[in-house]
């Protein structure tokens, strides 16, 4: 379903364009907003008719879709929910907006009749291609009124300006402000409109002297030294595009070692160094320049050969140090080349033509060495990538004789791969643990890696035990490239540290293998970790040591004090007889 409301901005009551009906008369009706926006101007009554509830603004929002809604008394849907299409029709509520507050235009002094000095360009905010939004256009006042009035005139549709009655003249007035009216059929608007009366280019610039006679300046000269000012005077009107010049190298300079820059205020010539003098390569130059305005002559009017100067440059030979054909030079070597191979190589040359002698800085590795003639570069040690896969060196060129000037360059060698490393494990893991006694079989997970490249699929690692004989007692398992498990085959495993060998093969060419120890402990557990009392501290006993060593100190010092009281009791015994003797002796004696 559709409807066109009329744009209401100016509205303030509320709108009956349309309704909607169901044959039930105990029809519930709402309307639901399709769009979630934040302002919803339209509501519906039990008799199905549609209201608008809010001002609508077609240059804000131009349609709307919402949903009619119809339930019965338990709000259970009568029928599918209609869809509603709203256009909001426009209406001239806009009026004309001027392109700036001032548009400038330029008309050259004597200028044809007729001719465009420029488009005049209004806007309104209404439907596009409609009545609402077509312009009109007229001048309602020119000034000054010098030589007369009505000198222009503007397309009354298109907004397009042009001369009307003559050629202008700048000593009549250099500038002319119109009032342009622009409107539709119920809005007008005043515009301001500026045309600037313009000098016509009919002078040429003429240099001041045609020969600026001979210059010489050393060849390492700096870019951006000024090296000689040039002067042309032009009798345009000063300030504008008929009398500025600009200076033009013709002939001479193909490389465009040089350039002219112009001060906008004197219109004098500054030449400058753009890019490197060479003697070598051009030790005298004829340099032609050539004066123009911006502005095209008018017809008839050509440059002449006062438009046109010259001088002779002369470039001084200075000592230059050796160029490198290139700033950086790269190489690519396997690691595994013997020493003594021919890993890349550099040139150089003299500007001057001397001999070059080459040699290498920060070769920290000590892994090459240069031809000091050629600039071959050769390998001197075993080359390797896991150290350092670029590897980078300055190589210095010197000049034989001369002044021994030198320049820098750079080599940059880079390592392929040769698999040389064996798999290791990615670290040392020494927290692995199953707790006593192993309820069930369990898994310890665990990575490798080595230190050659595995690219582009990286690692393809495979594992093993390392010994036949733990087969029954432990299994490995592969996850992945990289990741495998390590898993228990029973429960009945002692309290104790477990090293199980694993064997690492790296799959490369030629494959590389690895045994490792990963060690396993089976301990008692406290809260799933392996339990250690809290007063333990590294380098002292446990408990359990602790109070074996005092047993063992208790039955040691028992030992002791049971000797000491057998022979005590011994050596008492002893003494009983040697009493007893004495005494059936003695009354024998008397």
């Amino acid at each position: 379903m559709s409807c066109t409301f009329r744009s209401t901005t100016k509205l303030g009551q509320s709108h009956l364009p349309e309704k909607v009906r169901w044959n039930d008369l105990g029809a519930r009706y709402s309307l639901v907003d399709k769009e979630k926006l934040p302002r919803f101007p339209f509501s519906i009554d039990q008799e199905g008719d549609i209201y608008v509830t809010q001002p609508l603004d077609r240059e804000e929002k131009d349609s709307y879709n919402f949903y009619a809604v119809a339930k019965d008394e338990q709000g259970q849907l009568l029928a599918k929910p209609l869809e509603i299409h709203v256009k909001v029709k426009d209406i001239n509520d806009n009026p004309p907006t001027c392109p700036s507050a001032v548009t400038v235009f330029e008309v050259q002094e004597k200028e044809p009749l007729g001719n465009s000095i420029g488009s005049f360009t209004a806007y309104d905010k209404d439907e596009k291609n409609t009545a609402n939004s077509i312009l009109f256009h007229r001048i309602v006042e020119q000034t000054p009124h010098i030589p007369e009035d009505g000198l222009f005139l503007v397309e009354a549709y298109t907004g397009k300006f042009q001369l009307a009655k003559r050629s202008l003249k700048k000593q009549d007035t250099s500038q002319y402000n119109l009032t342009v009216e622009v409107y539709d059929k119920d809005f007008h608007t005043f515009c301001a409109v500026q045309i600037n009366v313009i000098d016509i280019n009919d002078q040429i610039p003429i240099f001041e002297k045609s020969d600026y006679g001979n210059l010489t300046i050393p060849e390492d000269t700096n870019i951006g030294s000024t090296i000689l000012t040039i002067q042309a005077t032009d009798n345009d009107e000063p300030l504008t595009g008929s009398s500025k010049i600009l200076y033009r190298i013709t002939e001479g300079d193909n490389e465009g070692r040089l350039g002219v820059d112009t001060d906008p205020h004197t219109n004098a010539g500054y030449v400058i160094v753009k890019r490197p003098l060479d003697f070598e390569t051009a030790a005298v130059s004829n340099i032609v320049f050539k004066a123009e305005n911006p502005e095209p002559l008018v017809f008839g009017v050509t440059y002449n050969a006062s438009s046109y100067a010259k001088f002779k440059l002369i470039v001084t030979d200075v000592n230059e140090a050796p160029i490198f054909s290139q700033h950086v030079f790269q190489a690519r070597v396997s690691e595994a080349v013997t020493i003594g191979t021919k890993v890349g190589n550099v040139t150089a040359k003299d500007p001057e033509g001397l001999d070059i002698r080459y040699s290498l800085r920060g070769d920290r590795r000590g892994w090459l060495k240069i031809d000091p003639v050629t600039g071959e570069i050769f390998s001197t040690a075993p080359l390797d990538r896991e150290a350092e896969n670029v590897y980078q060196v300055q190589v210095v060129a010197t000049e034989v004789g001369g002044s021994s000037l030198s320049s820098m360059s750079h080599f940059h060698l880079t390592l392929t791969d040769v698999n040389d490393n064996p798999p290791r494990l990615v670290k040392e893991y020494t927290g692995l643990f199953f707790c006593y006694p192993l309820s069930a079989p369990g898994s310890l997970i665990f990575e490798a890696t080595d230190d050659d490249w595995q690219f582009p699929r990286g690692p393809q690692f495979t594992f093993s035990l390392g010994s036949e004989s733990l087969q029954k007692d432990w299994e490995v398992s592969k996850i992945n490239g990289t990741h495998a498990s390590l898993s228990t085959k029973h429960t009945s495993f002692e309290e104790s540290i477990y090293e199980v060998p694993i064997r690492i093969n790296d799959g490369g060419r030629p494959p590389l293998e690895g045994i490792v120890s990963l060690p396993v402990t089976v301990c008692r557990c406290v809260e799933e970790r392996c339990f250690q009392p809290a007063d333990r501290q590294p380098g002292m006993p446990t408990v359990g040591m602790a109070v074996g060593i005092l047993l063992t100190t208790f039955l040691v010092i028992g030992i002791i004090l049971a000797a000491v009281f057998i022979r005590i009791k011994k050596d008492k015994g002893k003494d009983n007889v040697q009493s007893a003797q004495t005494s059936e002796v003695e009354p024998l004696r008397s």
